[in-house]
């Protein structure tokens, strides 16, 4: 019996591998995709370097007004805004903010949706029936509006923003999760499974959402990205991160009465901002062509 389980597993770990390679040969095939991976890995490094490329306080967060408005130049590439700031030291430093809010509500969503969504689907009956409608009434509430009453409750700041968005995020995780979780719920070896005693949560963790984790993970690519551009407009209309902290929507909303004269205080960011969820947005489509078995070639 130990030879056969071993042999099982041996084969189960062989065919892992082989799927794996599957997938990421697929996802190098597509050019876009690997262009997108590669810019935000770029994002990712300055991001974590950013205290090597400018100091925080000195240049991100200190004001200097004999230094205002100065328009790009060798000393300021990206020139320096109405406080006498420089603006790559706050695109740097805002990164690394904007960069980890998605990451964190989209990983916190993720995890909180997923088990809602996989208990859902495992178990279905009245507990799948409340659940989703409940579901269905926080997606019936707009995200943007629904983030804006949430930040306007608790008062503006960083834990607070982080709380709205990642509860504006956990209704669509659950629906796609639970829609997954219905695909292999009723296979043989989740039965075999039970069969053999494992406990419920067992069989969720274990076996229900490994091999439901392909739509899981393009919708947490995409999240990402939409995080980000959610956590912009919040900090833009000033219910976000607070200045003087460096982050890309309230830098924008800070050069917004120097647009006219100095637009590189909102094109700069703008752009930065764009091409940050853009190259999410390719990795995302490469990796759900990537996992989508009816697209084999």
């Amino acid at each position: 019996m130990k030879v056969t389980q071993t042999g099982i597993q041996k084969s189960l770990r062989k065919a892992r591998r082989n799927r794996n390679a599957e997938i990421f040969r697929r996802f190098r095939k597509n050019k876009l995709a690997v262009i997108g991976l590669v810019v935000f890995l770029a994002f990712a490094v300055v991001a974590i370097c950013a205290d090597f490329i400018a100091d925080y306080e000195t240049e991100a967060i200190s004001m200097n007004p004999g230094n205002r408005l100065q328009k790009p130049s060798r000393e300021h590439l990206f020139g320096t805004d109405g406080a006498g700031r420089d603006q790559l030291a706050r695109i740097v430093h805002g990164a690394r903010v904007s960069l980890s809010i998605g990451f964190f509500t989209t990983l916190i969503s993720m995890v909180l949706g997923g088990l809602l969504g996989a208990m859902s689907g495992y178990y279905g009956g009245v507990f799948d029936e409340v659940l989703m409608r409940l579901m269905d009434i926080l997606l019936s509430i707009p995200v943007i509006l629904m983030s804006i009453a949430i930040v306007s409750a608790l008062g503006p700041s960083m834990m607070n923003l982080l709380i709205a968005i990642t509860i504006s995020q956990v209704p669509a995780f659950t629906r796609i999760v639970r829609s997954s979780v219905l695909t292999v719920v009723s296979e043989d070896y989740i039965e075999a499974a039970r069969v053999c005693g494992a406990r419920d949560f067992r069989i969720i963790v274990r076996e229900v959402l490994p091999n439901a984790i392909g739509p899981i993970i393009v919708q947490a690519t995409m999240s990402v990205a939409s995080m980000i551009l959610l956590a912009a407009g919040l900090s833009f209309i000033g219910l976000g991160i607070q200045p003087p902290q460096p982050e890309w929507g309230n830098m924008l909303s800070e050069s917004r009465e120097f647009m006219r004269d100095y637009p590189y205080l909102v094109v700069i960011p703008g752009i930065v901002i764009a091409i940050s969820v853009f190259s999410i947005n390719l990795i995302g489509d490469g990796l759900r062509d990537a996992l989508d078995p009816k697209l084999r070639n």
